[in-house]
């Protein structure tokens, strides 16, 4: 097991600071990472248990919900078209019997979307409210509704996808900007019932994964073992992608890019065989469902590498239980049972990290710690409680890059084979 050194910080120098690490664990004055298969063992364990009993997703229908909140599901291209098609023949319909031209939009406020202890993931009530082109207030979002409507359907019946950016330039003066023709891309998915995916707009791709994984993307093979220090770029068209073959005992997901280029690097996935993704920071749509798909298709273990920071758990929070705009498609998004790998504010003194490493908490920093202590998802774990109230009470936080301190490779050759070693996650 790891052991704590004197209670004096040191002031490891970069360049040198890992050959000192590497003569100390020589010297056996410091807890070692024993054989690949002694660093593995946990995790294996913990494999098996996944593969034994694999996680049953729980829906809205399962737990007889369905009438109280709403979810939407994957659709064929050719049946969210023909949607948007009754949409409007109904629309029609009320024009001519003098309703009016609207949409009965469902309401995606902060107060609408709730913590469904049930299924352990947001989720959003079913609930509307109705949006009229004869109102001042709601005017534009009618005619911007509407017009992504119409481009929609001219997407999905030509059978191709379109990025969010080429939806803006398709008509810039009216939508003005694109935070408009964006958001409206939500309330389309909850208007039809299908995911956001199944529009066939997608973001520009942002996460990346490397590491002991082979799939098909659009009908060519990728093997993610030959694709550098960068990385695959996950594809905005999830659809198109499937087929994965691994000899990955588990998922690394990463918070930071420069974390994702120093395990690349280091070929960190041919010593310990995992699968390793990053969505640079906050988690995007497209990684999200890769990471989703990758767990429930391969059933291996995810844990997660974040800051030792409130914004470091929020990130693996979105992955776990979903985010609240995006909470009507929390089922297909999130990846239930990620475990809390580090670096966790208990890590700060368990692997002594100098003082001038850690950062001060800002008073942001300190209210979005405490908010995320109320978290209902945060309280039903009291392991993440205590790292939690750890943070604040020490009132410092510190990023992965702290780890360099002992040199640039201390990440890859010593604490994180320790953690695996220890089984250290929560």
């Amino acid at each position: 097991m790891f052991q704590k050194r004197s209670a004096s910080r040191p002031t490891a120098r970069t360049g040198d600071g890992l050959n000192s690490v590497l003569q100390k664990l020589r010297d056996g004055r410091e807890g070692r990472p024993g054989s690949v298969h002694e660093v593995l063992r946990q995790v294996e364990e913990l494999e098996l248990t996944i593969k034994r009993q694999p996680t049953l997703r729980k829906s809205l229908l399962s737990m007889s919900l369905k009438e109280a909140y709403l979810e939407v599901v994957d659709l064929p291209g050719r049946e969210v078209a023909a949607a948007i098609e009754q949409v409007m023949i109904a629309v029609t319909r009320n024009i001519l019997g003098g309703d009016g031209f609207g949409y009965s939009l469902p309401c995606r406020g902060s107060s609408d979307q709730v913590y469904l202890d049930q299924l352990d993931r947001i989720v959003l009530k079913d609930k509307h409210a109705l949006v009229t082109f004869s109102s001042t207030s709601s005017v534009r979002k009618v005619a911007v509704l509407t017009r992504v409507m119409q481009l929609i359907h001219g997407v999905l019946c030509r059978g191709i996808h379109v990025t969010k950016r080429d939806m803006f330039y398709t008509d810039v003066k009216l939508f003005k900007n694109q935070k408009d023709s964006d958001a409206v891309l939500d309330d389309i998915s909850c208007l039809l019932g299908c995911t956001r995916n199944s529009l066939h707009v997608v973001a520009s791709e942002k996460g990346v994964v490397v590491g002991k994984l082979i799939y098909n993307e659009d009908g060519d093979e990728i093997d993610c073992t030959k694709m550098g220090i960068g990385g695959k770029a996950i594809p905005s068209n999830i659809d198109k992608v499937g087929n994965f073959r691994s000899e990955a005992k588990f998922i690394l997901l990463v918070e930071k890019d420069a974390a994702f280029m120093r395990l690349a690097e280091d070929r960190f996935y041919n010593r310990f065989p995992c699968i390793i993704i990053t969505a640079k920071g906050q988690p995007d749509v497209a990684t999200r469902l890769f990471l989703s798909k990758l767990k429930r298709d391969l059933c291996v273990p995810v844990l997660a590498l974040v800051d030792a920071d409130p914004y470091g758990l929020k990130i693996i929070s979105v992955y776990m239980q979903g985010s609240k705009n995006m909470a009507f498609d929390s089922a297909n998004l999130t990846t239930p049972d990620i475990k809390w790998l580090g670096v966790r504010p208990s890590d700060l003194d368990k692997f002594q990290i100098p003082e001038q490493c850690r950062l001060e908490m800002s008073a942001k920093d300190i209210e979005t710690g405490q908010h995320m202590l109320s978290e209902e998802f945060i309280q039903q774990n009291p392991e993440w409680v205590k790292e939690v109230q750890v943070m604040l009470e020490s009132k410092t936080k510190a990023e992965i890059q702290a780890l360099s301190s002992y040199g640039f490779q201390y990440l890859t050759e010593i604490y994180l084979p320790i953690k695996l070693q220890e089984g250290d996650w929560i």
